[in-house]
C-alpha cells in the first residue's frame, strides 16, 4: 500500500465510508482501463457506498423484524392456493396500503399459505426500508402480559406496538385469549388504528373471533370495527401447502371431489 492509498483509507475511515475504502482502488483501475471520466468514477464510488448502506439497513431491519423465516412472493404457489386473488396480493406488494395506514387480514384454514404471504409482504416492507415487526399472537400476548405485570406496558406499546410502521400478528385464533389478554389485544388494534398498518392471519372467520377473544362479543365488535374500517381481506381456501408435494407424489390421497 502506497502513501496515497494510506491517506485515502484514513480519510474514508474518518468519514465513515467503508465501502469506498474497500472498493475505490478497483474502481479507479477500471476507470483507467475503460477511460471513464472523473465524474463517472466518483458516481460509481458513491453508488457503491450507498448500496452498502442500503444493504446494512436492510439487514438490520430484517433482524429487528424477528421473522420466523424468509419467504418471498416469488416462492408462493398461486396455482396451488385456490381462492386467493393474485392481482390483489400483487397490489398489496406495492405497499400502498402502508402509506394509507390500512390493514391486511389473511383468512383461511391451517397450512394454506397465510403466514407465507404475511412474511413475504413483511419482506417487501423491509426491502423498502420500512420498520417492521413480526409476532405470533401467542408471543404478543406473552410479551404484553409480562410488560403489564412489570409496570412497563406503556414502554412496550411505544417500542413494540407503535414503533414499527408495519406490525404483523400471526395465527390469531389458534389459542383463545383470556379476558385480560383480549383487552390487551384490543388496545393493540385501537392504538394502531389509522396510525400504522397491521397484517393479521387467522384460521377463523370473523363471526368466530369472539370465541378467541374471551367470548366478549362487545369487545370483538369494537375491535373488528377498527381493524376492518380500512382493511384488505384476503381469503384463502384449498389444501394444506405442507401436503401438496405428497399429494402430487401420490403418497397422500386428495380430498374427495378433487
Amino acid at each position: 500500500m502506497n502513501l496515497q492509498h494510506e491517506r485515502v483509507q484514513a480519510l474514508c475511515e474518518q468519514l465513515r465510508l467503508p465501502a469506498i475504502a474497500a472498493q475505490w482502488s478497483g474502481l479507479a483501475q477500471r476507470a483507467v482501463s475503460e477511460d471513464t471520466s472523473y465524474g463517472d468514477f466518483l458516481e460509481q464510488a458513491l453508488r457503491a457506498e450507498m448500496d452498502a448502506r442500503t444493504e446494512r439497513t436492510r439487514q438490520t431491519l430484517q433482524k429487528l423484524a424477528t421473522l420466523p423465516t424468509v419467504k418471498t412472493l416469488e416462492q408462493f404457489d398461486f396455482g396451488f392456493a385456490s381462492g386467493v386473488s393474485k392481482p390483489q396480493v400483487l397490489e398489496l406488494a406495492s405497499l400502498a396500503f402502508l402509506e394509507r395506514a390500512e390493514n391486511v387480514v389473511l383468512l383461511g384454514p391451517s397450512g394454506v399459505g397465510k403466514t407465507h404471504l404475511a412474511i413475504a409482504l413483511a419482506m417487501r416492507a423491509i426491502h423498502a426500508g420500512i420498520k417492521t415487526r413480526f409476532l405470533s399472537a401467542a408471543d404478543l400476548m406473552l410479551q404484553l402480559a409480562s410488560a403489564n405485570s412489570q409496570g412497563r406496558l406503556r414502554e412496550y406499546f411505544n417500542r413494540a406496538v407503535l414503533g414499527p410502521k408495519l406490525l404483523v400478528v400471526d395465527e390469531l385464533g389458534y389459542l383463545p385469549f383470556g379476558r385480560e389478554e383480549a383487552s390487551l389485544f384490543f388496545n393493540v388494534v385501537a392504538k394502531r388504528y389509522e396510525r400504522g398498518s397491521m397484517i393479521l392471519t387467522s384460521n377463523l372467520p370473523f363471526p368466530q373471533w369472539a370465541g378467541a377473544l374471551a367470548d366478549d362479543a362487545t369487545l370483538t365488535a369494537a375491535l373488528l370495527d377498527r381493524l376492518l374500517h380500512h382493511a384488505h381481506i384476503v381469503q384463502i381456501t384449498g389444501d394444506s401447502y405442507r401436503l401438496k408435494d405428497k399429494r402430487r407424489a401420490g403418497t397422500v390421497k386428495p380430498r374427495q371431489g378433487q
